[in-house]
């Protein structure tokens, strides 16, 4: 049931934090309805944050643009290049056993048929597990500071992965890997959410992004000699544990610097108390609540709201639909391009550098055009699937001598194109999910499809279908064809939400002034953006 909020207080606190709306405030009072049975209202919150909320918002107008880019520029000097080395190591260290497979890992375990597949599926069962808890944690604690912690130890799972002897004891590392990984990902989105305006999330988690490929160069090339050094002294490290050491101890390595420098505005070091107060202020209109207040406290009313909103289903069934594929490129990609023909070396330098440094320049033109043209992520999403749909159909349906090899290079390589969807449905985490709990239980959600999907996708990639895996890649440009069409579907139901507040807001008199004054304030309230009937969602 929806009823009235008191009318004075609103009005104090619209006069309170902006002067520029006291003439509208008889207006505004007798036109917003919340429900407060349900959200945390202005009024229903201490007193010391009802102020912290107030001052933000009035914050936000007294910082000149030039301050505010000021201080993005040291933002993205300092947490823009440790979160690409984050990024790219936890995703060599998470995809290297793609190219530790092509040298004599397989004999070295005895493995078997679907044995190498469940290495990925163990770790993404075991992702799906510990996702719930350490987001749960992540609320309540430093970000920085966990995910530091948590990096020190999966880089000593990963060193410890080139001393085991049997598959099975691989398979219980994979496991520990895969649990302890589960953070980073949704602590990355909180960062962006934190720090950046919405028309900036896209561009600034593809340059992270970019760490797969570049990042994926960098190792590769690392690979590349620890596999040569091992063909010149076959008597000396295994390559695959060679390569184990090599990330392992990166991993451990950076792990100091992330518990020294990541964190929130509110939790680092780096920044003065004035600048902290203006980073805050400058996010204010994203209206998905900035991080001036610690909200530890979990919210069970946002736990449900979040299983209300259709959104949620959209981020659930388009990141399942996303990650198979993505799980059995992510796995085999390496056996896909020796099936061509490749040795395992050729595969590094033939295919993996070259698919990745395509990537990062891909990435960052998608990046650059959609923070141009705002409210274009889904259709540049659309685009970006399309080539690795029809790269997909064309590799398998091509006949598999060597002929065709560097046909089937091609055709594989335009479904590099795809990769940037997945991480782009991420993006819309921290521009259009407010409500601290509500986001952590939504990042849950996604990233529980993420483990599915990828978990899916490695098994589609069956043992008797190798070497060149053809059921399995027509399964994969089918699941892209779907993609396409949730796409589509999810931008219509963002647009008509929005037309239908812009409607209610109409109806009521609110200029556009107005309705993002009170958005901002109800988000500070930490009020849901299902339930903040002035949020207007991007797409």
């Amino acid at each position: 049931m929806f009823v009235r909020a008191s009318p004075l207080l609103l009005s104090d606190l619209i006069m309170e934090s902006d002067a520029s709306t006291i003439s509208c405030a008889a207006k505004v009072k007798d036109a917003v309805d919340i429900d407060v049975k349900n959200v945390n209202t202005l009024s229903a919150i201490p007193e010391s944050e009802r102020e912290a909320a107030i001052d933000t918002v009035a914050a936000a107008e007294q910082y000149t643009e030039e301050e505010y880019k000021s201080l993005v520029r040291k933002i993205d000097l300092v947490l823009l290049p440790l979160m690409w080395v984050l990024y790219g190591l936890q995703q060599a260290d998470k995809t290297g056993i793609s190219t530790q497979a092509t040298f004599n890992m397989w004999s070295d375990l005895g493995m078997k048929g679907q044995d190498y597949a469940l290495l990925t599926t163990i770790f993404y069962v075991s992702y799906l597990v510990f996702e719930t808890p350490g987001n749960y944690i992540m609320q309540r604690i430093n970000i920085g500071k966990m995910l530091g912690v948590f990096m020190f130890f999966w880089g000593i799972v990963v060193l410890c992965t080139g001393f085991v002897t049997t598959w099975a004891e691989m398979m219980v590392l994979r496991a520990i890997q895969g649990a302890l990984e589960s953070v980073i990902s949704p602590a990355f989105l909180l960062l962006i959410g934190a720090w950046y305006r919405t028309n900036e999330h896209t561009l600034r988690s593809i340059v992270w992004g970019t760490a797969n490929a570049g990042f994926g160069i960098i190792s590769s090339l690392c690979m590349y000699g620890i596999g040569e050094a091992a063909l010149k002294h076959p008597n000396g490290i295994d390559a695959w544990r060679g390569i184990s050491y090599f990330l392992g101890g990166f991993t451990i390595i950076m792990s100091f610097f992330t518990f020294a420098i990541l964190g929130t505005p509110r939790e680092v070091w780096w920044l003065s108390k004035a600048e902290k107060r203006m980073a805050a202020a400058r996010i204010v209109g994203n209206q998905t609540g900035s991080d001036r207040m610690k909200r530890g406290e979990w919210k069970w009313h946002q736990v449900a709201v979040a299983f209300q909103d259709p959104q949620t289903y959209f981020f659930f069934f388009t990141t399942i639909v996303n990650s198979i594929p993505n799980g059995g490129t992510t796995s085999f990609g390496s056996l896909v391009y020796v099936s061509f023909g490749f040795t395992n070396l050729e595969t590094i330098l033939k295919g993996t550098v070259p698919r990745n440094a395509f990537s990062i320049v891909w990435f960052l033109s998608i990046g650059l055009f959609t923070r141009r043209y705002p409210k274009t992520r889904f259709l540049c999403m659309f685009i970006a699937v399309v080539p690795a749909f029809v790269g997909m159909l064309a590799t398998a349906l091509q006949p598999g001598d060597d002929a065709h090899l560097w046909s089937r290079w091609g055709t594989y390589f335009m479904t590099v194109t795809g990769d940037i969807a997945g991480l782009m449905i991420w993006t819309f985490i921290p521009s259009n999910v407010a409500g601290r709990t509500k986001k952590s239980v939504t990042s849950v959600i996604l990233f529980v499809a993420y483990c599915v999907g990828n978990s899916v996708g490695s098994q589609v990639f069956q043992s008797k279908w190798s070497p060149r895996y053809v059921p399995a890649i027509l399964i994969s440009a089918i699941f892209y064809g779907l993609e396409m069409i949730l796409f589509l579907s999810w931008r219509f139901y963002y647009i008509y939400v929005n037309h239908q507040r812009d409607k209610a807001a109409f109806a009521k008199g609110l200029s556009v002034e107005e309705r993002e004054h009170l958005g901002r304030l109800a988000a500070e309230a930490d009020v849901t953006d299902f339930e903040n009937e002035h949020f207007r969602y991007d797409y």
